[in-house]
């Protein structure tokens, strides 16, 4: 790379970097809460799933062990 075209290669770059961000179609405040709250719920969902899931095989296997 040649030293002297560096700053036009970085202005060209920046520019379409500038150009492509304007394409962008942003969510509104309204997607973008109802988005992360379906994320949250989905979370709490699985993560409720798999701490039943680790409790009965969990007591399943005491159980076990016990005997």
């Amino acid at each position: 790379m040649n030293i002297i075209s560096f700053p036009h290669k970085l202005f060209l770059y920046l520019k379409q970097v500038k150009t492509e961000v304007k394409k962008i179609n942003w969510p509104t405040r309204k997607e973008t809460i109802r988005y992360a709250l379906t994320v949250i719920v989905i979370s709490a969902a699985v993560a409720i799933f798999l701490g039943g899931l680790d409790f009965v095989f969990g007591s399943l296997l005491r159980k076990l062990i016990v005997l």
